[in-house]
């Protein structure tokens, strides 16, 4: 019997999961349109989320979170300060046509720099829920996200947008113009973020990925893996200034991955948390709001 049926729908993906009574997973898709793709369909989000799971619907309670919710989504809902645990979100949910949305959190919201995010509070409540502790999270990205947990509570995060700056940097300098295509080099990679991790502006460090590949020092097929280390590099350099306590990373395939390299590289030991963490957190956030 259906007791809930979940969705994590971001920017580029769509994820959806049929729960049963003790939140165990009955059924799920995971290959539905993002919100870009869904809100251009005829029917706009209602017709993509009926051409999805059309068949679910009706059985049980339906919650959503990530950029869903946003200003470019189905509904734009608020954003909830800080400290923020399952017990806020659920008491905060936004019920639209027939759909319960899960907020997102915003840090510092007064000072010089706020900052946002809307899906990976759900994702971080997940690995709470299920037991994992506190400490540091970093879920990587487009625009990748550095949270801590404190008490069960997310209380700080910032935003850091290294996915989307290696693509621009790829695709539309000159440093791609000597990028090729390869099998991937994770010695190429491990070089980047020990020149990431560097002192001194980041901006001029990268210009290593065209003089090194210039000087035959960095093979043209190797040159896209050094620049991605060395942007995640500084990344989880800077990010891990004064960071203490255990690392956990939340994410998906090859780029947890990297991260993890990464941080072995710097000395520190990351784990990944194991799948589902959307799933879970939306169960835990519907079970707190008496949805489950």
């Amino acid at each position: 019997m259906t007791a809930l049926i979940g969705i994590d729908w971001g920017t580029t993906s769509f994820r959806a999961w049929r729960m049963g009574a003790g939140g165990e997973v009955l059924d799920r898709v995971g290959d539905g349109p993002g919100i870009l793709a869904a809100a251009g369909l005829p029917g706009g989000f209602r017709q993509a989320m009926q051409d999805r799971i059309g068949s679910w619907l009706g059985t049980a309670p339906v919650i959503a979170s990530g950029m869903i919710t946003s200003r470019n989504g189905w509904i734009e809902t608020a954003y909830l300060p800080l400290p923020l645990d399952a017990a806020a979100l659920a008491a905060n949910l936004t019920l639209h046509e027939g759909i319960h949305f899960v907020t997102g959190a915003v840090s510092d919201p007064d000072g010089p720099a706020p900052d946002v995010m809307r899906g990976e509070e759900t994702e971080i409540i997940g690995h709470l829920s299920g037991g994992g502790g506190d400490g540091l999270f970093v879920l990587p990205g487009t625009h990748s996200k550095w949270a801590r947990a404190e008490g069960g509570a997310l209380t700080g995060f910032r935003t850091v947008m290294t996915g989307e700056v290696f693509g621009a940097l790829r695709d539309h300098t000159i440093l791609g113009r000597l990028i090729q295509p390869g099998p991937g080099s994770e010695d190429a990679f491990r070089r980047g973020v020990e020149a990431g991790r560097q002192d001194g502006a980041l901006l001029g460090r990268i210009f290593s990925a065209r003089t090194l590949a210039l000087m035959d020092r960095l093979a043209p097929d190797q040159v896209a893996d050094y620049l991605s280390g060395l942007l995640i590099g500084d990344e989880v350099a800077q990010g891990t200034r004064d960071a203490g306590g255990s690392v956990t990373i939340i994410g998906r395939g090859d780029l947890a991955l990297r991260y993890q390299t990464a941080f072995a590289v710097l000395g520190i030991a990351a784990r990944i948390a194991p799948p589902g963490m959307a799933q879970r957190g939306l169960w835990e956030i519907a079970r707190m709001g008496k949805l489950a």
